[in-house]
């Protein structure tokens, strides 16, 4: 082979490992001492920064997970993208095509968390496949179910008595983050008859400052979403509705992690550590410590 032909060769190699992103095995891990945690950008309770520190519940497992390995915990913060798929392929498995490297880093490396929390386990979304017939998420394995979620209602008790039943909001407005599956439920639900009281909001915090201030009576949202602004404000006048959902479909769902598919040792170790979590009562005590409900996922529920 000439020197031009063994240029250019190495050349086309460089170019077609530049955009990959750089793996993580287990092992890679164990040497590097840290383990990079994927959470999302201000997402209280779940991950933002207190302090300019990481706080919230998937930090905390986060931090377990890491001494469970015996290496540093190390966040790798996620601005969530137009939907999950989006997020998994730029934070698990092949890097943001924005990303940019620090100069002492190979230019094949990117940005990639080694595990991503607060991923939907479900398994119809995980094989689903794309119209082709191919596997949509066969570059992801998501595994390690380690809570289940669900809808929640907190109301202000000076303006109701009790929220058995959604229908009071067809005479009491209520707060809802704009664009959310609650945001449609309440707009579209008993033929639009709540639509006019539902007033929406960016986020589940900013609907419940609202009801502080008396301009709505309750605020729907996610479970820990609502409990963690409760247990806040530490105002005994905010009650938990003890309502359902009539006509909305899904209403818990259990989430667990992901990881690249050829990391599959890495969540084989991690998914031991979270297991220990639950089964000791650990993962029970992270929630308490914010003031969230914790509920087992589905797999912990069956063998109960």
């Amino acid at each position: 082979m000439t020197k031009c032909k063994l240029t250019t060769l190495l050349l086309a190699t460089c170019l077609a490992f530049a955009g990959q992103a750089h793996a993580r095995y287990y092992d890679d891990v164990v040497k590097s001492g840290y383990v990079a945690i994927g959470l999302y950008r201000n997402f209280p309770p779940y991950s933002f920064e207190q302090n300019g520190q990481p706080a919230g519940v998937d930090v905390e497992i986060g931090k377990r997970i890491a001494q469970g390995l015996g290496v540093e915990f190390r966040p790798h913060w996620i601005t969530p993208d137009e939907n999950l798929d989006d997020d998994l392929r730029n934070n698990v498995w092949k890097g943001h095509y924005l990303d940019k490297v620090e100069d002492h880093q190979p230019l094949a490396m990117k940005k990639l968390a080694d595990v991503m929390m607060r991923v939907p386990y479900d398994r119809e979304y995980a094989f689903r496949r794309e119209s082709t017939g191919e596997m949509a998420h066969e570059q992801v394995v998501m595994f390690g179910p380690y809570q289940r979620e669900s809808w929640r209602i907190a109301y202000d008790s000076r303006k109701l008595d009790e929220v058995s039943t959604v229908a009071v909001f067809q005479y009491h407005p209520i707060g809802v983050e704009i664009d959310s599956l609650p945001a449609f439920y309440l707009t579209s639900a008993f033929g639009g008859r709540m639509r006019n009281n539902a007033h929406h909001y960016a986020n589940v915090g900013e609907a419940f400052v609202e009801m502080q201030q008396g301009k709505v009576d309750a605020v729907m949202g996610m479970r820990a979403e609502i409990d963690w602004q409760v247990f806040k404000a530490q105002d005994p006048a905010f009650h938990i509705g003890e309502n359902g959902f009539p006509m909305m479909g899904k209403q818990k769902w259990d989430l667990g992690m992901a990881i690249k598919s050829t990391y599959r040792q890495l969540g084989y170790a991690v998914e031991e550590v979270v297991d220990g979590l639950i089964r000791s009562g650990e993962m029970d005590k992270i929630y308490s410590e914010y003031g969230l409900t914790y509920e087992l996922p589905g797999m912990y529920q069956d063998v109960k």
